[in-house]
C-alpha cells in the first residue's frame, strides 16, 4: 500500500493537470452513476452508459484542468502559508470563480449531452440559480478547509471527492429537460 501511495504522490506531482483530469473524470462518472442508480432509481441494466461518458469526458476536458490550474493561480496570486489566505482564496473562488465557472460547466454539459446552443441557454437559464443557491450551501466550508489545511497538489482530490455528492447532484439536475 506504501508503495500505492508513493506511485500516486509522484504522478501528482509530476503530471498535476492530467492526474487531477483523471481522477475528476472518475469521480464525475461516479457521481452520474449514483445519479442513476440511486436518485433516479435506475437498475443497474438501464444505466445510461453514454451518460455517464459524456459527464466523465467534461470532467477530463474541463472540470480537472481548470480547477488543477485555478487552483495553482489562486496560490500565487494569495500565497499557501496562512488561514487568511485561505480565506482570501475561498472568496476568490466562491465570488468570482463558482459563478462563472458553473455556468460555463452547465453550457458544456448541454452542447455534450446534444443540445444546439439555444437549447443549452434556456436550459442553463432555467437551472442556474438552483445551482448556485446550492453550491453556495455547500462550497464555501469545502473550500476554506481545503485552501487552509490541504497542500496544493491534493486539493483538487479533496474536492472532487466531496463533489461526489455534488457530481450526483448535477448529473441529476441536467437531466432534467422540459
Amino acid at each position: 500500500m506504501k508503495g500505492l501511495v508513493k506511485i500516486y504522490q509522484n504522478f501528482i506531482k509530476t503530471y498535476p493537470v492530467f492526474s487531477n483530469a483523471v481522477q475528476t473524470a472518475t469521480l464525475m462518472a461516479t457521481g452520474d452513476l449514483i445519479a442513476q442508480t440511486v436518485v433516479e432509481q435506475r437498475q443497474l441494466h438501464n444505466i445510461n452508459l453514454k451518460r455517464t461518458i459524456q459527464f466523465a469526458s467534461v470532467g477530463f476536458v474541463l472540470v480537472g484542468p481548470v480547477l488543477s490550474n485555478w487552483y495553482r493561480l489562486l496560490s500565487r496570486m494569495v500565497g499557501e502559508e496562512s488561514k487568511v489566505a485561505g480565506l482570501k482564496k475561498m472568496a476568490l473562488d466562491q465570488i468570482c470563480f463558482a459563478p462563472c465557472f458553473l455556468y460555463i460547466f452547465l453550457v458544456t454539459t448541454n452542447l455534450v449531452q446534444g443540445f444546439t446552443f439555444l437549447e443549452a441557454k434556456n436550459n442553463v437559464s432555467r437551472d442556474y440559480i438552483d445551482i448556485v443557491i446550492n453550491n453556495y450551501r455547500l462550497w464555501p466550508v469545502v473550500q476554506l478547509v481545503n485552501f487552509c489545511f490541504v497542500p496544493l497538489p491534493y486539493q483538487v482530490l479533496l474536492v472532487q471527492t466531496v463533489a461526489i455528492i455534488w457530481n450526483t447532484y448535477l448529473s441529476w439536475k441536467t437531466q432534467i429537460k422540459t
